[in-house]
């Protein structure tokens, strides 16, 4: 065979293997996790192991029951991919560690995020050891007693376990199948209106149509269980607020008419101060007219006492003349 086409079938040889991926050994996922125990009490160890691949760096964390991480931490497999490590070691119960639901997760990286997860009790006492775990989930719900047509109402939502506030920040799942019963019969759902405050505490608004009696049913879904809660609003065409403005009204036009009435007393009395004084010039003209009768009385006493002796004496020389007067005829 001559040599260039010898180098010609060498090249395309070479070629053909730059082609050809280099397969790897193939591992099937193994990722086994226990813990020593089931419910645990101050001061008590957590011991977590199981079994996954070779030489493997796994990561655990310990979830609290709000959903947040308690503890985080990372383990490596031996020669034999088994594993066998103290979680965490239980403290004195406190805000951060407060009684309730945990769970122990084991992660591995390698096996595309393959996890594990065991939920666990920290309890004041051990001795629920054969009760199972469960994990409960309470919704309560608050909204105005009272509202008014065409004005929103704000819904507020919490959902917690064993005393946690639990949730997402996507509520539409949580709160999926959550409505309103109208007064009419009709149901409104209100499960992708809520809004997130805080994991666990969520507020939605809703304005009623119609006068009369909403109920908010609010259904809360979280880890496998189900839990529901309910508040009812009375509509009224009028709300508080607009009555309380009524009534501020009303106690100003009450207010005004009271100054009114001050004002009305105050030329009352002003008027009686003036009859007062009127009574009192009449009862001093009536004094001085009674006085001025008395004098008048006394002065034609007077008159008469002088008048008399000087009528009797012109009757006695009326009487004389005429005596004379008789004489003279005779």
């Amino acid at each position: 065979m001559p040599q260039d086409t010898v180098k010609a079938i060498v090249i395309l040889c070479m070629g053909v293997a730059m082609l050809v991926p280099v397969m790897q050994p193939v591992h099937a996922q193994i990722l086994e996790v226990h813990t020593d125990n089931m419910v645990y009490t101050d001061g008590q160890p957590i011991f977590v192991y199981g079994k996954s691949l070779n030489n493997e760096n796994l990561i655990t964390r310990l979830i609290s029951p709000d959903g947040s991480i308690a503890k985080f931490g990372q383990i490596t497999t031996d020669g034999t991919g088994t594993f066998y490590h103290m979680l965490h070691m239980w403290p004195a119960t406190s805000i951060d560690f407060p009684y309730g639901t945990y769970v122990v997760e084991v992660i591995s990286p390698t096996q595309n995020g393959l996890s594990r997860e065991i939920a666990i009790k920290f309890s004041s006492s051990t001795d629920l050891v054969e009760v199972p775990v469960e994990r409960h989930v309470n919704t309560l719900v608050f909204a105005p007693e009272t509202a008014a047509i065409n004005n929103p109402v704000r819904i507020f939502v919490q959902t917690t376990s064993d005393g946690l506030l639990v949730g997402e920040n996507n509520p539409d799942q949580l709160l999926q199948t959550s409505h309103v019963h109208r007064p009419d019969g009709q149901v409104d759902s209100i499960s992708s209106e809520f809004l997130t405050l805080h994991n666990g505490l969520y507020y939605t608004d809703y304005t009623p149509s119609l006068e009369g009696t909403y109920v908010f049913h609010i259904v809360s879904f979280n880890q496998g269980s189900v839990s529901h809660g309910s508040a009812a609003t009375s509509v009224l065409s009028q709300d508080l607020g607009g009555i309380s403005q009524e009534i501020v009204r009303l106690n100003d036009i009450l207010d005004e008419t009271a100054d009114e009435l001050d004002t009305l007393k105050t030329e009352v009395q002003d008027f009686g101060i003036i009859l007062d004084r009127a009574s009192t010039n009449i009862d001093s003209s009536v004094t001085t007219i009674s006085d001025s009768v008395q004098n008048t009385a006394e002065a034609s006493t007077q008159l008469n006492a002088l008048l008399f002796p000087i009528v009797s004496s012109i009757g006695i020389i009326v009487a004389l003349q005429i005596v004379i007067l008789a004489r003279r005829r005779h």
